[in-house]
């Protein structure tokens, strides 16, 4: 085998992600972002390296159209097998559309979703399917499609790893940016650009075109080349960070807000832990929970096992939605110091408004996953026969909202906050 350095092939954004998948520590990579990023090159290496280390492993690459897979995944795997010097190792052709590894017969697949068919009766001669690529993830029809290819093909074998890998859409009720957000057990997601690329590889045109994006449609270079979910134009939060909060900066919070709006069914009762960095107009979101048909009982229970305004030493504030003054009541029974949020006319609007006027909402998506799809999600309404923007906030899917509302009540409800 021909020896290289895979740290001239493989972009310094994914020597980390590269690390991983090596040891072992995780069985689904999540690649995002925006054009120029080596998502997909360092996609394709890793399936080659993946296959010669597992000589019982076959991989598939999957678009959601046959008719892109030429110029597009199978094109990079044989770039990839140049790449790594393997040329004379495998043998590609077009049709069928396979690369096989000669010494052991092992074979990269290729296959669009047009014809879903094909993968149900999918069999390899030697083997099993171990490696799954999606690439353009948000162009497949969503989650359960997903699913169901990875159920069909990830059939025995003692190694598996599926690669998705996407340039987010502006929108952020699409399935692809929703499901990037999700948490689970071995599930890596990362984030890249082109300015983690080397220069060389991109060539002076694809950065000058970067460039004069930038300062002639700064969304649309944010969105195209930083990979950003920039929204369609009716985002109400356009202040959002969604990234984990570092622990000494949980531990230099010196005051915490708690915020709870009730509900039973359909509506979940929705609870939100926050603090409130005045100096940088930043809020942070570090804590929720949500539950259905629960009683008022068990949720204060919740709060108090989460610790909720029990260490004396600590200055907090549990505020909940004046709407239900008996649930307020209860809690007070149960040990938890709550009160009732004061609100009065036009007190959606202050409270919106003054969320929208943060310099940063951040949101810690592994530890706040409802809330941080309700914000980020959260749009406004447009009328549909004109397509104009509505004006007012819309009471759908905003519960952890609310939350927030609640729990900093006190603060937006001062003059000069």
């Amino acid at each position: 085998m021909t020896t290289c350095k895979l740290s001239e092939l493989i972009s310094p954004a994914f020597y980390d992600v590269h690390r991983q998948v090596k040891a072992g520590k995780v069985n689904e990579v999540v690649e995002k972002g925006g054009r120029g990023s080596a998502k997909s090159s360092h996609i394709s290496l890793e399936t080659i390296i993946l296959l010669l280390k597992n000589p019982d492993c076959n991989a598939v690459a999957l678009r959601r159209y046959a008719n892109t897979l030429r110029t597009s995944v199978y094109a990079q795997v044989c770039w990839a097998i140049n790449a790594l010097g393997l040329s004379h190792l495998f043998r590609c052709t077009v049709s069928p559309m396979e690369c096989t590894y000669l010494p052991t017969g092992q074979k990269i697949l290729f296959f669009g979703l047009d014809d879903p068919n094909k993968l149900k009766s999918l069999k390899v001669t030697r083997g099993y399917v171990g490696i799954l690529w999606f690439e353009e993830l948000d162009q497949f029809d969503g989650p359960e499609q997903v699913r169901n290819v990875e159920q069909s093909c990830l059939r025995g074998g003692e190694y598996s790893i599926t690669f998705k890998s996407f340039n987010p859409p502006a929108s952020a009720r699409n399935w692809a940016n929703r499901y990037a957000i999700e948490t689970r057990p071995g599930k890596l997601v990362h984030h890249s650009t082109y300015l983690t690329t080397p220069a060389a590889w991109l060539g002076p045109r694809f950065l000058s075109d970067a460039e004069h994006l930038k300062e002639t449609k700064p969304i649309a270079y944010r969105h195209e080349y930083m990979g950003e979910v920039v929204g369609s134009g009716t985002a109400v939060f356009e202040n959002l960070r969604l990234d984990s909060i570092p622990a000494d900066r949980r531990a230099s919070f010196d005051r915490l807000l708690h915020g709870v709006d009730w509900g039973w069914y359909p509506d979940p009762w929705a609870y939100n832990g926050c603090a409130y960095d005045a100096a940088r107009r930043t809020l942070y979101i570090f804590d929720e929970a949500t539950r259905l048909r629960t009683s008022n009982q068990d949720t204060a229970k919740i709060l108090i096992e989460k610790g909720v305004c029990q260490d004396k030493d600590l200055e907090e504030t549990l505020t909940a939605d004046s709407a239900e003054e008996k649930s307020c009541g209860d809690y007070r029974s149960y040990g938890l110091p709550c009160r009732s949020a004061d609100k009065g006319p036009g007190s959606v609007r202050t409270s919106m408004k003054w969320l929208q006027g943060l310099s940063c909402i951040w949101i810690d998506p592994e530890a706040c996953p409802d809330t941080a799809k309700e914000f980020s999600e959260y749009e406004y309404e447009r009328d549909h026969r004109t397509g104009e923007v509505l004006p007012g906030y819309p009471d759908l899917n905003n519960h952890h909202i609310d939350s927030v509302r609640y729990a900093t009540n006190r603060i937006w409800k001062r003059r000069g906050t």
